[in-house]
């Protein structure tokens, strides 16, 4: 099936299901400059160890070493702005032809765009924690923290390390956005698949869960995930480019 025959029959998909649900990964935010996370040489874990830097047990004993690595994360994402892909999927929930948003990532970026059914399963930056007392606080104030401390760790009130609201390597995801992903992934008649390499689990399974339950998935994302020879449909190029396409191809239909 060719480039466009393939959008045609996304696009078909689309308007026949009664449920779609879209399961967002990396790839979609690296045309808003955003660095995924394998890739050789750019990919945010080519040059650094993960658990050295990103593990609950490095926030734990080596707060400074964890806040030298997550400030310049922050840094990277906090003047980053949606591109045409969220844009899509905002305009596909507007038209009423998209239930809700499962995301992997943290960047708020499909906030920021506006979508409004919208399950963050690996947390986000837009705030971070006190465990100790509970008390939230959001990304500018984090930051503020970060830039007045001597060790550049952001403190609560108390005087405790604050922890961002991202679900860091050694943690659970959050129970009800797990739950809630995988009952959207369980009634959806189409599990819309964009950027995600699919390998990470728990969230991996839920094209299965799809599945299982009768419906359909498609795959909008470059290089092979574990479920191509299961799609009934793969686009494999630029995901903006992609997703303009189907609009497109959903207006034509109309």
């Amino acid at each position: 099936m060719d480039q466009a025959a393939a959008v045609e029959r996304l696009a078909d998909l689309i308007r026949d299901a009664g449920s779609v649900v879209a399961l967002t990964g990396a790839g979609i935010s690296v045309p808003s400059g955003i660095p995924d996370f394998r890739s050789p040489g750019t990919g945010l874990w080519a040059n650094v160890d993960p658990m050295e830097v990103a593990h609950i047990d490095v926030w734990r004993v080596d707060p400074e070493r964890f806040w030298r690595f997550y400030g310049a994360r922050f840094q990277t994402l906090d003047d980053r702005l949606p591109n045409g892909a969220h844009a899509a999927l905002v305009e596909l929930e507007r038209r009423g032809l998209l239930d809700a948003v499962i995301t992997q990532n943290i960047d708020m970026l499909h906030r920021r765009a506006g979508t409004r059914e919208l399950i963050e399963v690996h947390g986000t930056i837009e705030h971070s924690s006190c465990l100790a007392c509970g008390a939230r606080h959001a990304l500018a104030q984090t930051r503020s923290r970060m830039e007045d401390d001597a060790e550049g760790i952001p403190r609560c009130d108390c005087g405790r390390p604050l922890k961002p609201d991202v679900v860091l390597f050694g943690e659970m995801l959050p129970v009800d956005a797990l739950e809630r992903a995988y009952e959207l992934a369980g009634s959806a008649d189409l599990l819309l698949c964009i950027g995600s390499s699919l390998e990470v689990h728990p969230v991996a399974q839920l094209p299965a869960v799809t599945r299982r339950a009768g419906g359909e998935i498609a795959l909008v994302t470059q290089g092979p995930t574990p479920y191509d020879e299961h799609a009934a449909v793969k686009l494999e190029g630029d995901v903006v480019a992609e997703l303009d396409a189907l609009l497109g191809a959903l207006d034509r239909l109309a």
